[in-house]
């Protein structure tokens, strides 16, 4: 349950990123326009998944949280400029940034809170 879960919430980070992006350059919601700029990002997504062997260990950030970001970044990346899509810089750099912070994030905070917890006393 725990791996459906981890790739639930990779998946929707890297969507919440697709959404975000969408909006903030007036590039529309429709459902075409979201699957066409996500699946690179998905693709790179699951090719760290699959790399990283992510079902072994998905909450740690060594080497599950780092190659799947760094895959779902560089993946994403390579795979819009094969598409014809294109990339610039500072697309890179936000990509690299909003999805290091999720994707990195939920592993650092599902870690935490359980250690947290039980730290409380009662």
């Amino acid at each position: 349950m725990r791996v459906v879960l981890s790739v639930l919430a990779d998946a929707f980070f890297v969507l919440a990123f697709v959404v975000i992006g969408r909006a903030n350059h007036h590039a529309g919601e429709s459902l075409a326009g979201i699957a066409s700029t996500a699946w690179p990002f998905l693709a790179g997504l699951a090719i760290g998944e699959l790399a990283t062997r992510a079902w072994r260990s998905p909450l740690t950030l060594i080497p599950t949280g780092i190659g799947v970001w760094l895959a779902a970044v560089a993946g994403g990346q390579v795979l819009r400029v094969i598409s014809g899509q294109g990339t610039e810089f500072a697309f890179v750099a936000v990509s690299a940034a909003f999805l290091g912070l999720f994707l990195l994030g939920w592993r650092v905070v599902a870690t935490r809170v359980p250690a947290v917890r039980s730290r409380i006393p009662g």
